[in-house]
């Protein structure tokens, strides 16, 4: 859904191409008024359900976005109608030097989560929140997120293991840097990115023998 939605996201907020450097008094479009009938976001006689919805923003200014969001909601006591505020990351784990390292990396820039009740005065809430250009739906009114959706986007978050950045390709040589092989050169004969580990074929002896090592354990040459 979100990677089709960009445009959709555009008829309900800041022109396409527009970016922070735009956002000035004279080219950011008018934000809706306090108070203001907004029409058409829930169906007749239809009864607000606690929902996450797909909000566009700048890209960049997503953690902005979600913090001006949070403070906006404490401030105008709207607690009961918008509960939660995310930005999708992952993490990611780096070998550099021979190091491991864990990087946050978002899982879809220029979107935020929000889990809300919707309606006129939540939406006015969320939509005129420094930073944000719409919500994700058809026209004016904002399409919620399936539920399999958001379990999908939240387990990617915080439920896995941080998946290893896979930095290497079978057949590539590398120098091993670490433990009782370190100065051999060998072969990448098998990658196992859920491990994190290689099958390295390295010449002992005249014959070619296999070993398993960390990714932190080689360096390209």
């Amino acid at each position: 859904m979100l990677e089709t939605s960009k445009t959709s996201a555009d008829q309900t907020g800041a022109p396409t191409g527009s970016s922070p450097a735009d956002n000035s008094e004279e080219s950011r479009e008018p934000l809706a008024a306090e108070g203001a009938e907004i029409p058409s976001l829930l169906d007749e006689d239809e009864t607000p359900k606690k929902r996450w919805y797909v909000v566009h923003t700048y890209s960049g200014y997503e953690n902005k976005v979600k913090a001006n969001l949070e403070k906006r909601i404490e401030t105008m006591e709207k607690e009961d109608k918008i509960f939660r505020v995310v930005v999708p990351t992952e993490e990611e784990m780096e070998i550099k030097d021979g190091k491991r390292k864990i990087t946050k990396r978002k899982v879809f820039p220029g979107y935020v989560l929000v889990e809300m009740l919707m309606s006129d005065d939540s939406w006015y809430v969320v939509r005129n929140t420094p930073g944000v250009t719409g919500f994700v739906g058809s026209g004016s009114k904002p399409i919620p997120l399936q539920p399999a959706e958001v379990r999908s986007i939240l387990r990617q978050m915080g439920v896995d293991e941080p998946r290893p950045k896979v930095a290497y390709a079978v057949g590539e040589s590398v120098r091993v840097t670490a433990g009782p092989f370190e100065g051999f050169v060998g072969v990448i004969r098998e990658i196992h990115p859920d491990k994190g580990k290689l099958r390295v074929f390295v010449s002992m002896f005249g014959r070619d023998t296999p070993i398993e090592l960390d990714f932190g354990q080689v360096e390209k040459l």
